[in-house]
């Protein structure tokens, strides 16, 4: 119980206690959202989003499988009627999943056994634990915008599962974003492929290293070219967020 305490705990102060982390947020993101907008946040863990957008005037759909998480967003966003909070995993396809816990560490819990494997063997990761699994239910991407209306942005961060997610997907919205881990490069680009068949090479893509809320181009570029940015940052190890918006 101290350790979930103590990474829940850990994740507040990474996510929440930075000063003018809001602001910069919101900076960044009106670019993608308005009063009235609809926003998904996919992987929500305790929410740092979740404000910002809301200082835009979205309407914010926070889905967060984690039990601890999920007691966080709804103490921080329970009473607001403009914010959904969905305890639930996405996927490829509804159903239940088995999701690798990491209790010190709850921002790389994920529902990919192949992504923990993956990253175990980065330096960075030596000391990360996945040291429990909880059984959670999982809906997809199409059934969430079923139920919320479709998303003028997706942030998608979910520890290497963001191809299952993308896979239950069936059309492309109007902009998103996944999480690009340098040990875990080739499920990013997997990820990347299958955003590019869905807007049939009409997205446009950037890359914001680490939590930066700063463009690494200073245009909007192809999938090729976005995969020779992303292999500039690679060998750094430090982790981002891919963007994509239809041209």
């Amino acid at each position: 119980m101290l350790s979930r305490a103590k990474g829940i705990a850990r994740s507040l102060a990474m996510y929440h206690g930075v000063p003018g982390r809001r602001r910069r947020m919101v900076r960044f993101f009106g670019e993608f959202l308005g009063p009235g907008d609809v926003a998904f946040d996919v992987g929500a863990h305790v929410g740092s989003r979740v404000a910002a957008w809301r200082t835009l005037g979205a309407r914010v759909i926070a889905v967060e499988p984690q039990p601890d998480c999920v007691r966080v967003l709804r103490l921080l966003y329970g009473r607001d009627p403009d914010v959904a909070i969905v305890p639930l995993a996405v996927g490829a396809r509804p159903g239940r999943a088995r999701m690798g816990i990491s209790t010190a560490t709850p921002t790389v819990s994920s529902l990919s056994t192949d992504w923990i494997e993956s990253v175990r063997a980065d330096r960075r990761f030596t000391r990360v634990r996945w040291d429990s699994s909880i059984d959670v239910a999982v809906m997809t991407l199409d059934d969430l915008i079923a139920r919320h209306g479709e998303p003028a942005f997706c942030k998608i961060d979910v520890e290497g599962f963001e191809v299952d997610v993308l896979t239950g997907l069936s059309r492309p919205l109007r902009a998103l974003s996944f999480e690009y881990l340098p040990p875990a490069h080739d499920a990013a680009i997997e990820a990347l492929e299958r955003v590019d068949r869905l807007g049939a090479g009409g997205y446009r893509y950037n890359y914001s290293p680490v939590e930066t809320m700063r463009w690494a181009s200073e245009r909007w570029l192809d999938a090729e070219d976005l995969v020779r940015l992303l292999d500039r940052f690679r060998p750094l190890g430090r982790s981002g967020d891919v963007y994509a918006r239809l041209a």
